[in-house]
C-alpha cells in the first residue's frame, strides 16, 4: 500500500484519537456490556445488543486509525522557495465566479476536512494549487462546472 502524506499535526491528532478510543471509550463500552449482561437474558436485552454494536464500531474505528497511522508518512511543512504553494501551505483564494474568498491548508487525504479549511493534496483543487504563486489563476473542474480562482496569499 502506498504511503499517505500527513502533517505532523494531523498525525498527532490521529494518534490522540486512537489513544482516546483505546484508553477511554473501549473500557466504557466493555463496562456497558458487563452491566447489560448482569440484567439477565441476552436474547431480549436491548442494552446488551446496543453495547455490542458500539463495541464493534469502536474496534473497527481503532483498526482504521491504526492502518492510517502505519501507512502515513509525516511531511514537515516548510515554505517552498519563491513563495510557491506546497504541502502544508495555507492559501487564500478569491473565487472569480462569485468574488468570495476562502483560505485552505493543503494536507494529506487522511486529515482533510473542508469545514475546518483543510483540503487534500489529492483533491482537484489541491492538485491545481501545487506549485502556483501569488496572483496565479487556477481553474478547477468540479461536478458543478469549472471554478476559477486567483491566489491572493500563501503562508
Amino acid at each position: 500500500m502506498a504511503r499517505s502524506p500527513i502533517t505532523r499535526s494531523g498525525y498527532n491528532n490521529l494518534h490522540k484519537e486512537l489513544e482516546n478510543l483505546k484508553k477511554v471509550i473501549r473500557p466504557q463500552v466493555i463496562k456497558a456490556i458487563e452491566e447489560a449482561r448482569a440484567h439477565g437474558d441476552l436474547s431480549e436485552n436491548a442494552e446488551y445488543v446496543a453495547a455490542k454494536e458500539r463495541q464493534s464500531f469502536i474496534e473497527k474505528k481503532i483498526r482504521e486509525i491504526e492502518e492510517k497511522l502505519s501507512n502515513s508518512e509525516i511531511i514537515d511543512t516548510i515554505p517552498l522557495p519563491n513563495g510557491k504553494v506546497g504541502f502544508g501551505s495555507v492559501v487564500t483564494l478569491e473565487n472569480l465566479n462569485n468574488a468570495g474568498k476562502a483560505t485552505y491548508q493543503i494536507v494529506g487525504p487522511d486529515e482533510s476536512d473542508i469545514s475546518s479549511g483543510k483540503i487534500s493534496i489529492a483533491s482537484p483543487l489541491g492538485k491545481a494549487l501545487i506549485g502556483k504563486e501569488v496572483e496565479d489563476e487556477v481553474t478547477v473542474q468540479t461536478p458543478g462546472g469549472a471554478k476559477n480562482y486567483t491566489i491572493l496569499k500563501i503562508a
